[in-house]
């Protein structure tokens, strides 16, 4: 399925790559290798250019003959920005998608939204107060930091070393973290990713992106969304309503819920509950697997290529159990 793919983006990679000096790497190359550390849970490319060196299989996946050479470290880095400025993620997560559709594997009517929380490359004591030239930077690597009756908040602070990063909590009984949100739409068919996007960690971010990704696969015709009881907000329903679709998102009782009776008396709702749950494999995949529970880089624009790489790979795993290879 790799090689499929990638065989339709040649003519991406050609507008990429210049034809005169040194031959390059082959992007294709350098893109399964991304997608091989989602497989096998390789922490880094340093690990992963180790493994190239001796693992038979890598090498067979990648498309390197028994004697060639492994390129360094910093060709991932100085590749990573034209992939991001060619789109090249977007247009690979694309392609998987259509062979879903292809093969009538995905649903074009029912899906599931939700979030998760990304840690950042980031720790507490480099959240700081904003233009805060008063202090000087402490002496040595780690200096000793007391927050005890200090009040932190993204509007006074930020990151010194990952500015994008926000102090965020999921709920009341968890800790505050440096982090970035990722938010999935999935259809409800096979538990397929169709969408993904990565933003700042704000309180209605997860609104916001559910309704970006939804209106990125509506039309004319009604179509469902699931989703837990955090996304039921009145204005949020409004706006799912507006846009034919029909909002199947578990009722948040603690307060005066906007999904009401008109919704919940029908099967399909029930039927949505069920499904919606199965987001949740998709976010423990990622984390446990693919090691995305602590991003690795730092900046929106980097996290966010990370995390649809590993949407990317979840798909092709998911598409390969059922059958499709």
């Amino acid at each position: 399925m790799v090689n499929d793919v990638l065989a339709t983006m040649s003519p991406d990679f050609s507008k990429l790559y210049s034809k005169r000096g040194r031959p390059s790497i082959a992007p294709e190359k350098l893109l399964r290798s991304i997608l091989l550390q989602a497989f096998f849970s390789i922490r880094s490319e340093t690990l992963l250019l180790e493994q190239l060196r001796y693992n038979m299989l890598f090498r067979w996946f990648v498309g390197l003959g028994m004697d060639d050479a492994i390129w360094d470290v910093s060709t991932f880095s100085k590749n990573r920005e034209r992939f991001l400025r060619g789109e090249i993620s977007d247009k690979f997560f694309a392609a998987v998608v259509e062979i879903a559709r292809e093969n009538n594997l995905a649903s074009d009517d029912h899906f599931t939204v939700d979030g998760t929380l990304l840690q950042a490359w980031a720790s507490h004591k480099s959240f700081k107060p904003k233009n805060d030239d008063d202090n000087p930077p402490s002496s040595g690597r780690n200096p000793d930091v007391d927050f005890t009756g200090t009040t932190r908040k993204n509007d006074t602070h930020e990151s010194t070393t990952d500015a994008d990063a926000r102090l965020y909590r999921k709920s009341r009984n968890t800790a505050s973290v440096l982090g970035y949100l990722a938010h999935a739409l999935m259809e409800n068919r096979n538990g397929l990713i169709v969408g993904i996007r990565t933003t700042r960690a704000t309180g209605t971010a997860e609104r916001e992106a559910a309704i970006e990704l939804i209106r990125g696969v509506g039309g004319a015709r009604r179509i469902t969304l699931g989703a837990d009881k955090g996304y039921d907000a009145a204005a949020f329903v409004e706006e799912l309503r507006a846009m034919n679709v029909t909002p199947h998102i578990a009722r948040n009782l603690s307060r005066r819920s906007a999904i009401d009776e008109r919704t919940t008396r029908h099967a399909g709702y029930e039927a949505s509950q069920r499904k919606r749950k199965r987001v949740e494999e998709i976010f423990g995949w990622a984390k446990a697997t693919a090691n995305l529970r602590q991003v690795h880089y730092r900046g929106l624009r980097l996290v966010s290529e990370t995390v649809r790489w590993t949407s990317i790979a979840f798909n092709l795993v998911r598409l390969r159990n059922l059958g499709v290879a």
